[in-house]
């Protein structure tokens, strides 16, 4: 049987890499991209010169060929889902007897004028790293369109370069429709004394065109024009679904999957961002690209399409991610307005870029969310408290079970416990410091 996967990320290699573990079929993993899978959330650092080019490839290039997957460069422009054929851009063809869709996001457009002049792109393949490495010598200014981690992360990737930067978001707050407003604040502090120009409630309306199809400003709602030699558009991503639409694969944002990631068409999967969930667990989205869901992902498909009937479970809801230079973590509910039904508990500590958040149930008392700011806690604890419905008390006096920071970093368990008791009137007492051997005995109990 012979296996193709378009899309070489992280949801199609993984895929390849269990169906290899699983079976002896042929298996061919097809991009236009690049030639081998690489770290997508490590561009950044390969524009900021932490990294080369080569460090963000998980694996050798002998690696495909020991494991018997073929790899083959082009692009799909049209596939014959009855005959099992994909056509390629150039004229070729690759018959298949299963398909795997892995074929990820593309950033949002959003019909702006001048969003096709030269110097205007988005932030999520290599070619866009390599766009944007293209147009940066010689860069006196660059305008980013949006406030979400992506508008984040260009932002930062230019001020490393020390070119000036102005960050639009539409928002009243940096992304509040995601963080709590305290921890938006938090972010809008901190870019802001990070030396990024950060424009709150402010659109983009207009693409300025120099006269020779290049970007050399933008104009806002207001009228206010801001000169600039690059403009990102990082207002968020979509499934990259449009070679598909007019087909039989049945279609919503995403391509539509059952729980086992099969679509409306035999022999047909698709898994990652492209993926859309027509019954996503409780809590969850339908649609998420996270890196760590598409990993799951491509692991689940390969059971599937090897005969293990697995279905797709995320469990609980994490991530990750850094503005600038604060580490950000949320684990389970922490949603940017609270809901009738949730309590919470915040902790900030004095120099504003650090603070601790831990949701729990108004009626019940429990754990839902952790809500970390320049403070990392240990998933596997975090995880584990949510799913076992941990009391907050009990919580609060083990805090010192989740701390992952480095040893001798200042420990802040200890102000969480004392502004519960002042809240409640109650006398907890901390019991758990941190260490590895307390961790791992309430890991295995």
């Amino acid at each position: 049987m012979h296996i193709a996967i378009i899309g070489n990320g992280v949801s199609g290699v993984t895929a390849a890499r269990f169906l290899r573990k699983l079976s002896d079929h042929e298996i061919t993993i097809i991009s236009s991209e690049t030639d081998y899978f690489f770290s997508r959330t490590a561009l950044m650092y390969v524009y900021m010169g932490h990294m080369r080019p080569v460090d963000i490839q998980p694996y050798q290039p002998w690696f495909w060929k020991k494991n018997r997957l073929q790899l083959k460069r082009g692009h799909v422009e049209r596939i014959d889902f009855t005959a099992k054929q994909l056509h390629f851009q150039d004229g070729d063809e690759l018959a298949y007897d299963r398909l795997v869709l892995a074929t990820g996001s593309v950033s949002n457009r959003f019909g702006w004028p001048g969003q096709d002049l030269e110097g205007v792109r988005g932030l999520y393949s290599y070619p866009d790293l390599e766009y944007m490495e293209a147009h940066s010598e010689g860069l006196e200014h660059a305008v980013i369109v949006g406030g979400g981690l992506i508008g984040i992360e260009m932002a930062e990737m230019f001020h490393s370069r020390h070119i000036p930067v102005t960050l639009l978001v539409r928002e009243k707050s940096y992304w509040n429709n995601v963080l709590p407003d305290e921890e938006s604040e938090m972010i809008n502090r901190h870019i802001r004394k990070s030396g990024i120009d950060l424009r709150l409630e402010t659109e983009l309306k207009e693409i300025v065109d120099d006269g020779h199809g290049r970007a050399c400003a933008v104009i806002t709602p207001t009228g206010e024009r801001i000169a600039c030699g690059y403009v990102g558009l990082t207002a968020g991503v979509s499934p990259n679904v449009g070679f598909l639409k007019g087909t039989d694969l049945e279609l919503g944002r995403g391509i539509l999957v059952d729980e086992h990631l099969r679509t409306n068409l035999p022999d047909v999967y698709a898994i990652g961002d492209c993926a859309q969930l027509r019954n996503p667990r409780p809590g969850r989205r339908n649609i998420e690209a996270i890196w760590y869901t598409g990993r799951m992902m491509g692991e689940v498909v390969a059971y599937n399409i090897c005969g293990k009937a697995v279905p797709y479970d995320p469990g609980t809801w994490f991530n990750s991610a850094k503005f600038v230079d604060i580490e950000y973590q949320v684990y389970g509910e922490v949603p940017g307005t609270l809901p009738d039904d949730l309590a919470t508990l915040y902790w900030e500590h004095a120099d504003g870029e650090k603070a601790v958040r831990i949701n729990y149930d108004k009626a019940l008392g429990h754990v839902r969310g952790f809500n970390l700011m320049g403070i990392r806690y240990r998933h596997e604890v975090c995880e584990k408290w949510i799913e076992q419905k941990t009391p907050l008390t009990e919580v609060l006096q083990n805090l010192g079970l989740a701390n992952f920071d480095p040893e001798f970093y200042d420990e802040y368990e200890a102000d969480l416990v004392r502004i519960y008791n002042q809240q409640t009137g109650s006398n907890l007492v901390l019991k758990s410091r941190r260490g590895v051997g307390r961790v791992l005995a309430f890991l295995r109990g």
